[in-house]
């Protein structure tokens, strides 16, 4: 009897334990390198190093991001429609940072106001079959710390 508890108790914490290595070993995520770091996206937020919200209320947020359709004019841009020149970039790097979507706003992390009117602290373009422009707008938060781009000159 004994025997069978103990089994019966191990079985759920193995099964937890493959699915979240599963999870954290995707692929799937999108992911961005800058430089020797790498951030990407997980759908574990208790992984995440950093917790990013949406609004719908620009009052609310404390990063606004604008959706450009001018490459030229945005601050990051992911357009992966061809081959990538760096096909692992993210996997397997040691220094990569975590971001999760949250679906709440706090005061933790930051709250993003996505829109395709100014004035904003990021700009960003997305043509990408892998990336939607939340996502982007997500990475490109946790890139630069969570903070607003243009926070510095308002000092």
């Amino acid at each position: 009897m004994l025997r069978f508890k103990i089994l019966a108790s191990v079985v759920p914490l193995l099964a937890a334990a493959v699915f979240a290595r599963s999870e954290i070993g995707s692929v799937s995520h999108p992911c961005i390198a800058i430089g020797d770091t790498s951030v990407e996206l997980t759908s574990l937020f208790w992984t995440a190093g950093l917790q990013v919200a949406f609004t719908d209320d620009p009052a609310q947020a404390t990063v606004r991001v604008q959706i450009t359709d001018d490459a030229d004019a945005a601050d990051f841009a992911v357009v992966d429609d061809g081959a990538s020149d760096e096909p692992g970039a993210c996997q397997g790097n040691p220094s990569t940072h975590l971001v999760a979507i949250s679906g709440q706003g706090g005061a933790d992390h930051p709250t993003v106001y996505l829109s395709t009117e100014g004035p904003a602290d990021y700009r960003i373009y997305v043509r990408s079959r892998t990336f939607s422009q939340k996502e982007a707008a997500a990475l490109i938060v946790a890139a630069r710390g969570g903070h607003r781009h243009l926070q510095a000159a308002s000092l």
